[in-house]
């Protein structure tokens, strides 16, 4: 009996490999080493590079080969990064006074320091209205900055600790609020929170993704599940099992496959059969830590933040620190 269970079982893990391509795996790893820890991994898709914040700075790593282009300096509390290509700007949130600093996207120099609030944190650029909107986690708000000129706009109260958001490129831009279990739904040209609806049975909303075509958003949830919303209808229409400790999310539209990186070391793979239908077709074994995710969608390329950790003292909670060398990029295709 447990033979057949095991054969029907690879049978049906072949069948949805078959029919959702062949299965992602680890293409390369790069070592990049350097002092500090990590947050969000930025790519820059027509440039092919990626930037990653990384405590006191932001590297730009180039994702063909690994090399470090440069850095962007003075950054206290690194985060996100949000990529104003129409405006030859970059915009990094400096998490631990509070401000945005602004970059040269080609020589990566700073180009002005802008206020923003307590725990500016992740951060996104929105083309429609040429804004950039950083989601500050303890000031319970979202900073709204102008890309063209560098300035401040305003701040808007979100009503709970946002975490990431993305833009639909219609004029609105979401973001997850992980403390109240709500997705809010923001009006970038007049810069005020409106609609909002909750992710149940996700608790603890933390990435984002999203399916501009279908209007369907992808919230990957620290009870350890992705939950798929309607914007249209402002509620979730499934759920899917992923790992534990997610900090990443990402969904390619050519291949319908969702993505979800999680601090257990794995990257849970799911596929699209329809705006309100999805199965998961693969978790694929990363690294332990291994929770930070970007998708470069020209490429069908996924990068992943790793690194070795010293075992931890015994009794301690978390982690050992990190072996000093060991910050490493893993490149994840077909």
């Amino acid at each position: 009996m447990r033979s057949v269970i095991a054969l029907l079982v690879l049978a049906s893990t072949s069948i949805a490999l078959a029919q959702t391509g062949s299965p992602y795996r680890v293409i390369h790893t790069y070592t990049l080493g350097g002092d500090g820890g990590w947050d969000y991994l930025v790519p820059d898709p027509p440039n092919h590079r990626i930037f990653i914040g990384r405590q006191n700075r932001v590297m730009v790593v180039d994702e063909n080969t690994g090399a470090l282009l440069g850095e962007v300096a003075g950054i206290d509390g690194a985060h996100g990064v949000a990529i104003a290509a129409d405006a030859g700007r970059g915009f990094a949130t400096s998490g631990n006074d509070a401000t945005i600093v602004m970059f040269d996207l080609k020589s990566y120099a700073a180009l002005g320091r802008i206020p923003a609030a307590d725990d500016a944190d992740a951060i996104i650029y929105d083309a429609p209205s040429r804004r950039v909107f950083s989601f500050n986690g303890d000031a319970h708000s979202a900073t709204v900055v102008d890309a063209a000129k560098g300035t401040l706009v305003t701040n808007i109260p979100l009503g709970g600790k946002p975490e990431y958001g993305v833009s639909m490129g219609d004029g609105h831009v979401y973001v997850n609020l992980t403390d109240i279990n709500e997705i809010v739904e923001i009006d970038a040209r007049n810069a005020t929170a409106g609609r909002r609806w909750p992710t149940a049975p996700c608790r603890n909303p933390v990435s984002m993704a999203v399916d501009t075509q279908h209007g369907r958003i992808f919230s990957g949830c620290r009870s350890g599940v992705m939950a798929v919303s309607d914007v249209n209808a402002g509620k979730v229409v499934a759920t899917m099992p992923i790992g534990m400790g997610v900090d990443g999310a990402g969904y390619d539209p050519s291949t319908g496959d969702a993505f979800a990186s999680a601090a257990d070391g794995t990257l849970t793979v799911i596929h699209q059969d329809a705006p309100d239908r999805y199965r998961v077709v693969q978790t694929l074994t990363t690294a332990v830590g291994s929770r930070n995710l970007g998708l470069d969608v020209t490429r069908h390329r996924l990068f992943v933040a790793a690194a070795k950790f010293n075992q931890a003292a015994a009794g301690a909670r978390g982690r050992g620190a990190m072996v000093p060398g060991s910050f490493s990029l893993l490149e994840i295709g077909r």
